[in-house]
């Protein structure tokens, strides 16, 4: 696919998608700053959203920090905690929504998930607001049906996109 200088850019990060991915794949961390340069390239960034889990961990508030240095918007909310014990923790319908909206004034959206639950949002957006819509995740756990509808797929297996704990 040939990507313009000219063309506008949201990422849009599902971290909890990536994180996890990493450490199962890899025992590793996920280098958000590179996989940020990477997909971007030489376009213009608009936006770069990274959608976490706030818990209880006193490690992660350094983390959402460092997200934010390194050029993230990040937008948090908590881990909900239902009776029984039982922890639920998503975005989907939240970057589904912002993705919708930005599509409008967007060139192209990047998301960064390998999450199939996308699969309805990529076809979307490709059939009502003429936004490209390409996929970054790990090849290994991003979803056969994101892989066959995205415009582009940015493979991170890589190591490069890798940090070690």
């Amino acid at each position: 696919m040939v990507k313009h200088p000219e063309q506008r850019v949201g990422v849009l990060v599902d971290v909890a998608n990536l994180y996890h991915s990493a450490r199962n794949l890899y025992g590793k961390k996920v280098n958000f700053h590179k996989v940020l340069t990477e997909v971007v390239g030489e376009r213009k960034l608009i936006r770069a959203v990274a959608y976490v889990i706030r818990s209880d961990n006193n490690d992660e508030m350094a983390f959402f920090e460092a997200l934010s240095q390194q050029g993230f918007e990040v937008v948090m909310k908590d881990l909900q905690v239902f009776p029984g014990g039982v922890k639920k923790g998503d975005w989907d319908v939240g970057i589904s929504i912002d993705a919708i909206k930005l599509s409008h004034k967007l060139d192209v959206i990047v998301l960064v998930s390998g999450d199939g639950d996308y699969a309805p949002l990529v076809n979307y957006i490709q059939s009502t607001t003429g936004c490209l819509v390409e996929v970054a995740g790990f090849r290994q756990t991003t979803s056969a049906k994101l892989l066959e509808i995205a415009d582009d797929f940015i493979n991170l297996s890589s190591h490069q996109f890798l940090i070690n704990h």
